[in-house]
């Protein structure tokens, strides 16, 4: 695997002082939540046009993810449908957020364990001091499964949306619900 396909370059360290958590790790930790997954492994992806192109007839709910700031440093990891456009401005204000950028490549490897490409509703499991709020597009919860990435863009997992919402409990990141598809422009 190259270092862009990792979760991690190997002096990669979170916010705390810990190294990420591996992929391989992270579904030890599913499997121990009695959480099933089916993967794919494929060649890495960056954007939600690569991962069209490459998955073929993948069935299910397909994310997009949004790492996001604000002036006070507060961050937001937004998980919505594939296809959604997204308005900073409204979401931002839906949310009570100020005004929206995208965090750093630095920042997301330190809250949430990850490089660019590989962002995910998953990499929360490496936010140990809940500083990333965690919102869902409501439209996700309409699919019987869901794919989402395991901490690298070279594999996606196939989850039930039932399950993404009981890891996200298990690891402290309740989600705040949005109607995204209200939000656009």
């Amino acid at each position: 695997m190259s270092e862009q396909t990792t979760s991690a370059a190997p002096e990669a360290r979170l916010i705390d002082g810990r190294p990420p958590l591996s992929s391989e790790a992270l579904m030890a930790r599913l499997e121990e939540l009695g959480i099933a997954v089916t993967s794919l492994n494929h060649p890495p992806v960056f954007t939600v046009e690569e991962s069209k192109a490459l998955r073929g007839q993948l069935p299910g709910g397909h994310t997009k993810n949004l790492f996001l700031r604000n002036k006070k440093g507060a961050m937001w990891l937004v998980t919505c449908l594939e296809d959604r456009a997204v308005d900073l401005k409204a979401l931002a204000q839906k949310l009570s957020a100020g005004r929206f950028s995208f965090g750093s490549a630095e920042r997301l490897m330190q809250y949430l364990g990850v490089l660019p490409g590989s962002v995910t509703p998953l990499s929360v499991i490496n936010d140990h001091g809940q500083a990333v709020q965690m919102v869902l597009d409501e439209g996700l919860l309409s699919y019987d499964v869901l794919n989402v990435h395991p901490l690298v863009n070279d594999c996606t997992c196939a989850m039930a949306p039932k399950d993404l919402l009981r890891f996200l409990d298990a690891t402290d990141h309740p989600p705040i619900f949005l109607d995204m598809e209200a939000l656009q422009l």
